[in-house]
C-alpha cells in the first residue's frame, strides 16, 4: 500500500491577502476627480488643496490637476513640532 491514509485537518495554513497600500499617483502626475492618490493606514500623509480623505484614510483628488507632495510643520498635542507630508492637487 503506497498511498497515504488520512492526513488530518490542520488548524494552520491561512494567510491574509495583500493590502495594496502606498502612493498610487506620484509627484507631477496629472489626475482627475476621484483618482486615488494614496492608500494608507492612518493619516501618514495629510490631505491638502483639492484632496479629500476617505473613511479608510484613502486620499483622493476632487479636481483636475497635477499632484504635488509638500511638507508642513504641524504642532503636536504636547506643543512639539513635526514635519507632516501633505498631498495637494494643483490646478
Amino acid at each position: 500500500m503506497a498511498h497515504t491514509k488520512s492526513s488530518g485537518a490542520t488548524r494552520l495554513g491561512r494567510d491574509s491577502g495583500p493590502q495594496y497600500l502606498g502612493v498610487k499617483k506620484y509627484d507631477g502626475e496629472r489626475v482627475r476627480p476621484g483618482n486615488i492618490l494614496v492608500r494608507q493606514r492612518g493619516s501618514t500623509i495629510l490631505p491638502g488643496a483639492n484632496v479629500r480623505q476617505g473613511k479608510d484614510f484613502t486620499l483622493y483628488a476632487v479636481a483636475d490637476g497635477a499632484v504635488k507632495f509638500t511638507e508642513r510643520r504641524k504642532i503636536r498635542f504636547d506643543g512639539t513640532l513635526r514635519r507632516a507630508k501633505v498631498a495637494n492637487v494643483l490646478l
